[in-house]
């Protein structure tokens, strides 16, 4: 008997200590005043300082809306520039609370960084820039060429792999850092540059002559950016998680920055739980029953972030594509709220 209860009592601490686990983060985020967000060192449309030293971005608002959902405060976050090779370590060793750094969403991360992705807040591809002058139009005319990609990224092994598989000579040539990769390639130490095409789109901005550079129709990889959180931390997991997802629901039911309040009043069932006017859904991930008309108040819905920050509202001019809603013909789709 005595053993007996020793094992209960050691299981009771086990659960208490896991629970109290779960919940770190939040508390930590809360006691602190502001959630602490791990982003690039510069990249226009996903993370970018402007001249004030404002940070803009699709990325950017995730964070947002996180601070947003948890203070009600867009504004209570502040932002660590991360080069790639250093973006794991800080989440790892607790120097931010979320890496929202378009960073792919691959096995052997998921497996081995200690940590865990969120969702999927980019699909993108990987692609090449190159100089018009260069008379190419299509990846399959690279033979021999010399291509500038950065250290540290899924960018060496796809580009190593697209060139292998086609038969094709290259010569590779990296950089640590984006910048550094970037002079270099508008230098002419290399004939192309390689990367996450949303990031060439991005980056072709920061160019001199940067109609004189063309981007190249193929995509020669898979490339799901994704938020990531800390292994071992459940309550966080799925408080980043739903944020992301609450704003892909609140754009496809029609809830904006612009009329969130009125639709408070909505007779529909699914909005209603949206909003809070029913159920305890906020409650169930520790956030509060508003959680999502905070977000949506503050930042706005995933189409609105989109728009402002690489699509027709911005000068990136991306298009929605495979970053659609799943009722529009493309990939982003929000389990539901119930």
């Amino acid at each position: 008997m005595k053993q007996f209860l020793t094992a209960l009592a050691l299981g009771a601490s086990a659960v208490f200590a896991s629970g109290a686990a779960d919940a770190a983060t939040l508390d930590q985020v809360k006691q602190k005043g502001f959630l602490q967000c791990g982003v690039s060192t510069g990249l226009p449309g996903f993370s970018n300082p402007d001249a004030k030293g404002e940070w803009t971005g699709l990325d950017v608002d995730l964070c947002r809306a996180v601070a947003a959902a948890v203070f009600d405060d867009p504004t209570k976050v502040r932002f660590s520039p991360l080069t790639a090779k250093d973006r794991f370590t800080a989440l790892q060793s607790g120097e931010v609370d979320i890496l929202s750094r378009n960073s792919t969403w691959t096995l052997s991360r998921d497996a081995t960084q200690g940590l865990n992705f969120t969702a999927t807040n980019y699909y993108d591809g990987q692609g090449f820039l190159v100089r018009k002058s260069l008379g190419v139009k299509s990846a399959m005319e690279l033979n021999g060429a010399s291509v500038c990609t950065q250290s540290g990224t899924t960018t060496e092994l796809n580009v190593a792999d697209f060139f292998r598989s086609n038969n094709l000579q290259y010569e590779v040539v990296a950089f640590q850092g984006q910048e550094e990769t970037l002079k270099a390639y508008e230098s002419g130490r290399c004939e192309v540059f390689t990367s996450d095409q949303s990031q060439l789109y991005a980056l072709r901005l920061k160019l001199a002559d940067k109609d004189e550079h063309v981007i190249l129709p193929e995509l020669i990889s898979k490339e799901p950016l994704a938020t990531a959180v800390r292994q071992g931390d459940d309550q966080w997991f799925d408080i980043v998680k739903w944020v992301h997802y609450g704003m892909l629901n609140a754009e496809e039911a029609g809830i904006t920055s612009q009329n969130v309040k009125d639709m408070l009043n909505s007779p529909n069932p699914d909005i209603k739980r949206m909003l809070g006017a029913e159920g305890n859904f906020g409650e169930q991930i520790g956030l509060t029953k508003d959680w999502l008309v905070r977000i949506v108040s503050k930042v706005g819905n995933y189409g609105e972030a989109f728009d402002r920050s690489v699509g027709k509202g911005s000068p990136l001019q991306i298009e929605r594509g495979k970053n659609a809603l799943w009722t529009k013909g493309g990939l982003q789709y929000g389990p539901p709220i119930r």
